[in-house]
């Protein structure tokens, strides 16, 4: 009977002096001892959440570093200001990824929307150099009509001579043969739809006097009869004279003497101004397509 109960307050002692161990650290722990200067350093600074860094438990208690007794709920106690702070860090880990992706993407939309600004305006300024070379071109175009246009009103009296045929009648006939009208024709076919031109028609018969000025307006009428009928020359455009049995001049320059021509004959010459050369400047002159906006 005494083993036994000596027995039980052994395992009795056994038990209690753990459980009196434990509940001794357990006390111990907010009685904080006396630290350094690097103590309260490491104390006073913070982790990369914001929040002072853990510090570890000095107090060591009744079975130093190591507790063969420790129970669940003690190791849970010692471990739970770490799983905090871990899950603190991913926490923090995760809103600093999420920030640098949105930042990484505003970055390439900016990047992407200078880019479309940069093309834009390069496609403005090609656009710009197309219209001004397309106004250097109008205004070269200009220039130069203007220059033609100056010209050609300068010399808008100065006629020159370009065809001239000549029409022989047999004496006292005043009708035009059929050669005649055949010069005539070729002539007058080239005229249709031009401008700046006149015709100049000279009547010349043999005789005397009034007789043969008379006989040589005849003529005259006759050929510019044809050519209004024919060919719907303008009247306007026809000056016509009878010039009787004047001399005409010799062909032979070196023979300075003139000559009286027989039978009766009419002078049909063609004069032109520059007015039907702007004409067709004017027709040639292109304007050059506008230019196709790229986009």
């Amino acid at each position: 009977m005494k083993n036994r109960i000596q027995v039980g307050l052994l395992l009795a002692v056994a038990l209690a002096v753990p459980a009196f161990a434990q509940t001794s650290s357990t006390t111990d722990q907010p009685a904080a001892p006396s630290t350094t200067a690097a103590d309260q350093s490491t104390a006073s600074s913070t982790g990369a959440s914001g929040k002072p860094a853990l510090q570890p438990d000095t107090h060591e208690g009744f079975w130093g570093k190591m507790n063969p007794f420790a129970r669940k709920k003690y190791v849970q106690r010692q471990t739970a200001p770490i799983r905090d702070r871990v899950n603190e860090l991913d926490e923090l880990t995760s809103a600093n990824g999420k920030a640098i992706k949105d930042t990484d993407s505003r970055a390439q939309e900016g990047i992407r929307l200078a880019s479309a600004k940069a093309t834009e305006a390069d496609q403005h300024a090609i656009d710009a150099g197309n219209k001004a070379q397309m106004a250097q071109q109008t205004a070269t175009q200009a220039t130069t009509r203007l220059t033609t246009v100056e010209q050609v009103v300068g010399n808008i009296d100065q006629y020159k001579a370009a065809t001239q045929t000549e029409i022989r009648f047999r004496t006292g006939q005043t009708m035009l043969s059929t050669n005649a009208k055949q010069a005539l024709d070729d002539l007058a076919t080239p005229l249709k739809d031009q401008r700046g031109y006149i015709v100049e028609v000279q009547g010349f018969s043999s005789g005397h006097g009034t007789t043969a000025i008379a006989t040589s307006q005849k003529m005259a009428d006759a050929v510019v009869r044809y050519l209004v009928l024919n060919h719907d020359i303008p009247v306007y455009r026809i000056y016509v004279v009878g010039m009787g049995n004047a001399p005409v001049q010799s062909a032979d320059q070196a023979d300075a003497k003139t000559k009286h021509m027989s039978g009766g004959r009419v002078e049909v010459s063609l004069l032109k101004n520059d007015l039907e050369q702007l004409a067709s400047t004017s027709n040639t002159t292109t304007t050059p397509a506008p230019a196709t906006e790229q986009k």
